[in-house]
C-alpha cells in the first residue's frame, strides 16, 4: 500500500472519528459555535453526519472525489468556528491560545489533503 492510499485511510478514519464525537459529546461543539448562527445543536450534529458519511466514502472509489469535494467544504464550513475560538480565547481557558491559533492553518493542511483525492 501506497503512502497515499494510507494517509487516506487516515483521513477517513480521522474524520468519522470526529463525526462520532459530535453525537458523544455535542455541547463541546456547541460551545465553539459562533453565536451569530442558528440552530447550534442541529448544526453540530449535521456536521456529525456530514463527517462520517464523507469519511466513509472516501474509502469507497466510486465516492472518493464526490468525498473529496465534501470534505473540503466542511473544512471551509466549519472554520469560522476556528476563528470564534481564536477571537475568543477567554472562552477556552482549557485551550492554549496558541493552539486556537495553530487550528487556523491546520484547515489549509486539512483542505489540501482532501484535494489530494480528487
Amino acid at each position: 500500500m501506497d503512502v497515499k492510499t494510507i494517509l487516506q485511510y487516515v483521513l477517513a478514519l480521522f474524520m468519522v472519528a470526529a463525526g462520532v464525537n459530535h453525537f458523544l459529546k455535542p455541547r463541546m461543539y456547541m460551545r465553539i459555535m459562533p453565536p451569530y448562527l442558528p440552530w447550534h445543536r442541529e448544526l453540530v450534529l449535521l456536521s456529525g453526519v456530514a463527517e462520517v458519511l464523507l469519511g466513509i466514502f472516501l474509502l469507497v472509489p466510486a465516492t472518493t472525489r464526490l468525498a473529496a469535494w465534501g470534505l473540503m467544504t466542511l473544512f471551509v464550513a466549519v472554520f469560522p468556528a476556528n476563528i470564534h475560538m481564536a477571537q475568543h480565547p477567554e472562552q477556552f481557558r482549557k485551550i492554549p491560545r496558541a493552539l486556537l491559533w495553530a487550528r487556523l492553518p491546520l484547515q489549509v493542511v486539512l483542505i489540501a489533503w482532501a484535494l489530494w483525492y480528487l
